[in-house]
């Protein structure tokens, strides 16, 4: 079960929207207040939804795609310091 965000003492966001997730700003609000990235896949439904020109769909499917790489690049980063602080033994 993955914890809620008011378990993790973060409040959780109130709001009419019932899939919040897949609101770009509120997105962004997360990002600023808690530095949390959304997933690529969430990212992507959010860039589906918004209207955009030939040239400016063009540019975002390119910096979706770099997004993509960084993230996934990111994401080995942790794994690796994930995995090495998981075998250490806690401080008393």
């Amino acid at each position: 079960m993955i914890p809620s965000r008011e378990r993790l003492g973060t409040p959780a966001i109130r709001s009419e929207e019932t899939m919040y997730h897949y609101d770009a700003k509120t997105a962004l609000e997360e990002l600023q207040e808690d530095a949390l990235l959304p997933h690529p896949v969430k990212l992507r439904d959010m860039i589906l939804r918004v209207q955009l020109g030939p040239q400016e769909a063009q540019l975002m499917n390119a910096e979706f795609q770099d997004y993509l790489t960084r993230f996934g690049e990111l994401q080995r980063v942790a794994r690796v310091i994930l995995e090495k602080l998981a075998l250490g033994k806690a401080k008393n």
